[in-house]
């Protein structure tokens, strides 16, 4: 038996090493005990940095101190409630999971792909892939395996055809023509980091809007190219066995008029919400601000339009098609979504804890005010400390799979940090989202691999982890090129990120001396 490859080898090695790692949950709660042990000996030494909001002296506090304890066992129910991004995620998913469990995500998907041409049918696939990151995982589940089926009915190998699904659900993260429930979830673990340094900022959905747009005109013509140049040519032509029975499925006309149905509800919602920000008197428009103010409001009620839309279209594709019969299906539906959703709660618990400890500790600002100082005495430009950062996150990926339970831990020390450098939590957020979105393809560590892994063996049996990990680093590597290198030209141009979004943090009068010029 030949001998396995360095580089095959060495990602092994990688996999048992994740397989060791506890779940995310368990990964907080060793995290919050190392800030306990921390929070102590950091009180013992009279570890401080001087506020510079206040020129308040900050202590670092004991987390086992009288007076922080009593506030983690009286305030544990707020704790978890309060926590910004469990409500934005909850009402967004309790819509897209109605949308989802009545079928009407696989036939968009599916009518999408129908008439498409040959040669296009990868680039639509891709793009396909960043859209469906609105419907939480329901791109890796559905589209992976429709997207063998359709390049293998125009004559093209099944599992390109994956390997480019596969690129565009994961570069979904930050490369995404609209807003969605992951700007929701990961701006929103934004927020509390955020307020560490200005307890006024609140996370605002579409902060990241016009960077994920741009980055999703960059990852469809270079995951495309990767496709046809690399990934389609190392596969060779496509041989399908003989007696396989056909893999793709029209949609009937029953669904054609559903779809059509639920379409026409999703654009009276939009009418409506434009109809909210643009009528006279509109309430969605706040006449007493000026410039982008204005439309705040209009930005924080984009999680609950969210919710409706994913609601009405699949209510109405529900009832066409007859999966809704009554309101007791449709409150099974939206109970079975929650359901789902219990993983995600029980993260947020410790997630929510974490953060909070780590705020009454002091450390965070700490942390923030003196490695602001350090990294500012390096000089180092800011697209490059940016560029930086997705390199940072792109490492962890080898190591944890979750983009919000890296974040989670991350944020509280990245984004205040950067605050105090003169950089905005929108821009700092969308870096980090740059650096999630192309190494975790090619990871095994990443949750989906194996289910990934699952569709292509249907395709070829015995199709391993290196020939996946081949099909899909080529796409790894040029999606991280290409990010960095948009996330370095975004800094350096200042394009506003997203409405009411800069590059730059604008801090409050009382701290702008102390930041850089």
């Amino acid at each position: 038996m030949s001998r396995k490859p360095i580089v095959h080898r060495a990602l092994d090695a990688v996999e048992r090493l994740g397989d060791r790692l506890p779940d995310p949950v368990f990964i907080f709660a060793w995290i919050i005990g190392a800030l306990v042990i921390a929070s102590v000996i950091c009180a013992l030494l009279g570890v401080s940095a001087v506020n510079p909001v206040d020129g308040e002296v900050l202590r670092a506090q004991s987390l086992l101190a009288p007076d922080n304890v009593r506030t983690l066992l009286v305030e544990m129910p707020r704790t978890l409630t309060g926590f910004a991004p469990l409500g934005y995620v909850l009402l967004i998913m309790l819509g897209a999971g109605i949308a989802e469990r009545v079928g009407l995500l696989s036939a968009a998907i599916r009518a999408m792909m129908s008439r498409t041409p040959r040669r296009l049918v990868a680039p639509v696939i891709i793009l396909i892939g960043l859209l469906s990151n609105h419907a939480a995982d329901t791109g890796f589940v559905i589209l992976l395996p429709l997207a063998g089926a359709a390049f293998a009915a125009v004559g093209r190998h099944p599992i390109a055809g994956i390997a480019a699904a596969f690129a565009g659900v994961v570069g979904s993260f930050a490369g995404n023509p609209l807003p969605g429930q992951f700007d929701a979830l990961i701006l929103g673990l934004s927020e509390p980091a955020a307020r560490l340094i200005d307890e006024t900022w609140r996370a605002n959905l579409v902060g990241n809007w016009f960077f994920t747009a741009a980055g999703a005109l960059v990852f469809v013509p270079v995951a495309w190219w990767v496709t046809v140049n690399v990934v389609e040519p190392r596969l060779g032509p496509w041989i399908p066995p003989e007696g396989q029975p056909a893999q793709d499925a029209p949609l009937t006309d029953a669904e054609r008029r559903a779809l059509a149905g639920a379409g026409l509800a999703i654009l009276a919602v939009v009418l409506t919400w434009a109809a909210l920000v643009l009528a006279p008197g509109a309430p969605l428009l706040d006449r007493a601000a000026e410039g982008p103010g204005r439309w705040t409001p209009f930005f924080r009620s984009l999680v609950a339009g969210f919710f409706v839309l994913f609601l009405a279209g699949g209510v109405t594709y529900g009832l066409m098609t007859r999966q809704i019969r009554s309101d007791r299906d449709l409150v099974r539906l939206a109970s079975e979504s929650m359901a789902a959703m219990a993983p995600y709660i029980v993260l947020a618990f410790a997630a929510a804890h974490f953060i909070a400890m780590f705020s009454w500790s002091n450390l965070g600002v700490i942390i923030a005010i003196h490695g602001a100082e350090a990294i500012r005495s390096t000089g180092l430009p800011i697209p490059i400390l940016l560029m930086a950062i997705v390199l940072l996150t792109a490492g962890l990926d080898m190591l944890i799979g979750s983009a919000s339970a890296k974040w989670a831990a991350l944020a509280p020390v990245l984004v205040p940090m950067l605050m105090l450098l003169g950089i905005s939590p929108e821009m700092t957020t969308a870096a980090y989202r740059m650096g999630d979105s192309s190494v975790n393809m090619a990871s095994p560590l990443m949750p989906y691999f194996g289910l990934v892994l699952g569709f292509c063996q249907r395709w070829r049996p015995g199709f391993g982890v290196g020939g996946l990990i081949s099909a899909m680093l080529p796409y790894s590597a040029a999606m991280m090129c290409a990010g960095m290198l948009l996330v370095g030209l975004w800094s350096a141009l200042e394009t506003p990120l997203g409405p009411a979004a800069s590059v730059h943090y604008s801090p409050p009068d009382a701290i702008s001396a102390s930041m850089p010029r």
